[in-house]
């Protein structure tokens, strides 16, 4: 029995292998992606932090600072796909009615997961700008070094 359920759901566990990988490889390219624009932002406002700390702001209030931008720009990110989300799900429902026996393709509790997923991995983008951000010597920066 068990062979004969293996050899009838082969070529959907290699499509859903195959879906895991490709989102896996997007998910490291939208990082990748997120990491290096906070990076160009954090190097383009290199002076700019570096009078912050002259002046008395705390490295871990720059953190929050750039930080705060990066989840920001993820969250509005979510914000779209969770509306094109409900906007395709909503479309497809009498085709769906018929493949999955289900009115609507929308599940709160995957959306919820892959909305964690993402912004954790928005942070970790973001975290490493992040940090450069307060390590940003203001003499240096305020020269024009470094």
């Amino acid at each position: 029995m068990r062979s004969i359920v293996e050899s009838t759901t082969a070529d959907v566990r290699l499509n859903l292998r195959l879906i895991g990988i490709f989102a896996a490889l997007a998910l490291m390219l939208a990082a990748a992606g997120l990491y290096a624009v906070m990076a160009v932002a954090v190097a383009a406002r290199e002076r700019e932090f570096g009078v912050r700390l002259a002046l008395g702001a705390a490295p871990a209030r720059l953190l929050r600072l750039v930080l705060r931008g990066g989840l920001l720009q993820v969250a509005l990110g979510l914000a779209i796909g969770v509306a094109a989300t409900l906007g395709v799900s909503h479309a497809l429902s009498a085709v769906l009615m018929g493949l999955l026996g289900r009115a609507n393709a929308f599940d709160p509790a995957v959306a919820l997961g892959v909305g964690v997923v993402l912004i954790l991995a928005g942070l970790l983008a973001c975290l490493i700008p992040a940090t450069r951000a307060g390590r940003v010597q203001p003499m240096d920066a305020l020269r024009g070094e470094g």
